[in-house]
């Protein structure tokens, strides 16, 4: 829904009267910058209050008073019958999202004395939709890609590097993108995740191999990276005291969408057509590891999820291990043939 919410988006912060819808909205996205909610959290929030903004005024709904319960109901069947300029409907939890937060900026209106009671209150949403897990990758697949990288010049050795630790470690793009230099601990063969999801800090182990070739990337790439260009000019942009660990051919920190589409075209150029890109080795690292054994806890931990129940999500893709389970305990997992079982 971000697509033609961010026109949205850029209304909300245009001139408004101070006690109107936008006014308070503005009020209460301050609000929660206060309380250090990342920039894309708040972009989402932003996005969704500016299509609810934009309904109200188009139908002469100035003041956040004169909003009642029958009007959020109308505006939730308005987002039900939208569409998109394809012709396709927005997702069923994409609409969920616009209305949670309509009802959280009520609420927090109702706590601000701003209005008697909350008009989003008792809506009866549209179940949430709960998508299966993208197929993993198996063995032949990462071992391909992991190829792909031009090894001869410093661009491919630092793509090399990141799809190792992709690999060796499942983090999340947007923590491999703010990894500084620092953060690689060799001696404990560990990296530091510093505000990840949910602003937490942790610890993740880190395998011999990915270390390896990080080092190369520090040792023979990245100098050139903060040095010159791909053209060999000099990057007159690039600061050579720059922390972050993986930089763009301008010596700058390499920007997560960067890390997309780079990924994206060494598994095109190995011939895998499974959707994903970054988080598909998240989600091949995960598996990977129930398939062998490790603990719920211990994968939960290393992935940085604050549920269990987000964890648990991938023992429905990790299928080599009840499979086992099965064929060992199973009376009928196993074909005995006639006369076998007599000797």
């Amino acid at each position: 829904m971000a697509g033609r919410t961010s026109e949205r988006a850029r209304l909300l912060l245009g001139p408004c009267e101070p006690e109107s819808i936008a006014a308070w909205m503005r009020r209460y996205l301050e609000a929660l910058t206060l309380r250090h909610l990342n920039r894309l959290n708040l972009n989402a929030r932003r996005s969704n209050l500016a299509w609810f903004n934009q309904w109200c005024v188009e139908r002469c709904i100035e003041r956040p008073g004169q909003i009642t319960h029958a009007h959020v109901v109308q505006f939730q069947r308005h987002l039900f019958l939208a569409r998109k300029p394809d012709g396709s409907p927005y997702a069923i939890n994409g609409q969920r999202a616009v209305l949670d937060n309509v009802h959280a900026w009520c609420r927090w209106l109702v706590r601000q004395g701003h209005l008697p009671s909350n008009p989003a209150a008792d809506l009866d949403l549209p179940k949430k939709v709960t998508h299966h897990l993208r197929e993993p990758l198996n063995q032949g697949e990462v071992e391909s890609i992991l190829a792909q990288p031009d090894l001869s010049d410093p661009y491919g050795l630092r793509d090399r590097a990141i799809l190792e630790l992709f690999y060796a470690t499942g983090i999340r793009r947007q923590e491999l993108a703010n990894l500084l230099c620092s953060d690689i601990d060799e001696e404990r063969g560990c990296l530091y995740v510093r505000q990840g999801k949910g602003r937490k800090d942790r610890f993740v182990p880190v395998g011999e191999r990915a270390l390896a070739w990080l080092r190369k990337y520090e040792r023979e790439a990245r100098p050139l990276l903060l040095q010159a260009d791909g053209q060999g000019h000099a990057n007159v942009q690039a600061d050579p005291n720059e922390r972050r660990l993986f930089v763009n051919q301008y010596g700058l920190p390499l920007s997560a969408y960067a890390l997309s589409w780079r990924i994206r075209r060494y598994f095109d150029a190995a011939g895998v057509k499974k959707v994903g890109a970054c988080h598909l080795f998240r989600h091949t690292v995960a598996t990977a590891m129930l398939d062998n054994g490790a603990d719920l806890r211990h994968v939960q931990e290393m992935l940085g999820h604050s549920m269990i129940a987000t964890t648990q999500r991938y023992t429905h893709v990790s299928i080599a291990r009840l499979r086992a389970v099965h064929a060992a305990t199973h009376p009928g997992a196993t074909l005995t043939r006639r006369g076998e079982s007599d000797g």
